[in-house]
């Protein structure tokens, strides 16, 4: 497209926030939070604003003289028409007038072309096809992100009070348990109020500590108990796995024997009413195995248009790879994760990452640490929760401890708006599934090591 005549445009919108400006120089501020010089569309509007707030930046008053005599110190008055359009610009424009409309207009008038020049210039890049094409659907998820961004509302402030009036029930009446999304164990619900949307909820082990079965767990849980809708991008773990494990947990069959076929007639029979379970189940799983951003993105949009989504699981994150070059491997882990963080937010759901750990803790033989994260410390600084799976017994030097068979500990490492603390747990591995133990309160950590 290379006329601006076609272009979205509402040159009467321009003109009036330009002469509204001209009537009440105090309304500049308001105005210039939310729109630049080039959401105008003409360039002698461009220009005139540039004027404007070049006056307003001195402390100087913005009028129509003032606005000439600036127009013509920097030699454009002619440019812009002259003075006879400068005097044009606020007629018939009343004194009191709802500038944010018109300002609205313009943003949203700016929003779409620069959504056409974005997809222009991809169409030419690919058109080119210099490029990889992983590399160009990166940089125009970027561009389209960073446009909505943009436009985001800004400069709207609440004292305390507002904040109440706005959500009178989540103060005065709160929810019981905090109104997030209930896990499968009521200690760790407690202790998180749930989970809610907009997190980043990190899951942490060494492998083979059952990250996995966690978070199938927890989804299984929400999308059956509270119909919240679950989905899972399995980087490692096939489709079938997951439903056998599934299966295993809801019909409460020793997993080996169902994999391997030898299950007597009553143990099918409870398979079945679990599979029967699933028909309407609101869960989901992803089988393209997405392992970039842009892929986890636009498989999750596509989702979310037909389907209510509150839970998203990635396993795992050292799986995944950016379509980037970046300077090293934890720089790229920690892009990927400032990202998932930010689609969280964007999408409204819990997103449930999970990562290994590094050896330390298991050659000290102790119980894992924030430290203990692998490759990257933005985990840490971009998590709103982590938790820790430990099973001491899967540590070499525990090999052989009978005392230490089954016993497993969720380990709430963080949590941005509560208390940290231990959950005691039993690991049923022929189940495939995680319960507390007897007396599995959440507990301080005064204990590290299991040396004997």
């Amino acid at each position: 497209m290379t006329s601006s005549e076609k272009l979205p445009a509402s040159l009467e919108a321009e003109r009036i926030v330009l002469g509204s400006i001209l009537l009440d120089a105090q309304c500049f501020d308001a105005v210039c939070a939310s729109i630049r010089g080039e959401d105008f569309s003409l360039e002698k509007h461009r220009r005139i604003y540039s004027a404007m707030r070049s006056l307003h930046e001195a402390g100087d008053p913005v009028d129509r003289v003032t606005v000439m005599h600036e127009l013509m110190r920097l030699g454009t008055l002619e440019s812009v028409d002259g003075v006879s359009y400068i005097n044009s610009l606020d007629e018939g424009i009343p004194q009191i007038i709802n500038i944010d409309a018109y300002v609205k207009i313009v943003q949203e008038k700016s929003t779409l072309r620069a959504a056409i020049f974005a997809a222009q210039g991809l169409i030419n890049r690919c058109m080119v096809s210099v490029e990889d094409s992983r590399e160009i659907l990166a940089d125009a998820e970027a561009v389209i992100s960073r446009i909505g961004q943009e436009r985001q509302p800004h400069g709207h402030w609440l004292n305390p009070y507002e904040v109440v009036a706005g959500q009178p029930g989540r103060f005065f009446d709160p929810p019981q348990g905090g109104g997030g999304i209930a896990t499968p164990w009521e200690d760790l619900t407690e202790k998180l109020c749930g989970l809610h949307k907009g997190d980043l909820f990190i899951v942490a082990g060494r492998p083979s500590m059952g990250k996995s079965l966690v978070a199938i767990q927890m989804c299984q849980n929400a999308a059956d108990k509270d119909e919240c809708g679950a989905a899972i991008f399995s980087l490692e773990m096939s489709k079938e796995s997951i439903v056998q494990r599934m299966i295993s947990a809801s019909a409460r069959v020793d997993s080996h024997r169902l994999r391997s076929g030898y299950i007597d007639q009553p143990e099918r029979d409870r398979v079945r009413r679990a599979v029967d379970g699933f028909a309407k189940m609101p869960f989901w799983i992803d089988e393209t195995r997405a392992r970039t951003i842009p892929a986890v993105t636009a498989a999750l949009r596509k989702l979310t248009a037909k389907q209510r989504v509150d839970i998203v699981v990635i396993d795992h994150l050292q799986l995944m790879h950016s379509v980037r070059r970046s300077e090293n491997r934890n720089t790229e882990l920690g892009d990927i994760c400032h990202s998932l963080k930010h689609l969280a937010g964007d999408f409204g759901v819990v997103m449930m990452l999970l990562s290994q750990l590094n050896r330390q803790c298991e050659i000290e033989n102790r119980r894992p640490q924030l430290s203990d994260l692998r490759e990257t410390g933005d985990l840490e600084q971009d998590a709103d929760e982590i938790l820790f799976i430990h099973r001491p017994e899967r540590y070499a030097k525990n090999h052989g401890r009978e005392d230490l068979r089954g016993y497993a500990e969720f380990i709430l490492a963080k949590q941005r708006d509560g208390q940290t603390g231990m959950l005691k747990m039993v690991f049923m591995g022929q189940f495939q599934r995680f319960e507390a133990a007897a007396q599995g309160s959440m507990v301080g950590r005064d204990e590290d090591s299991y040396e004997t």
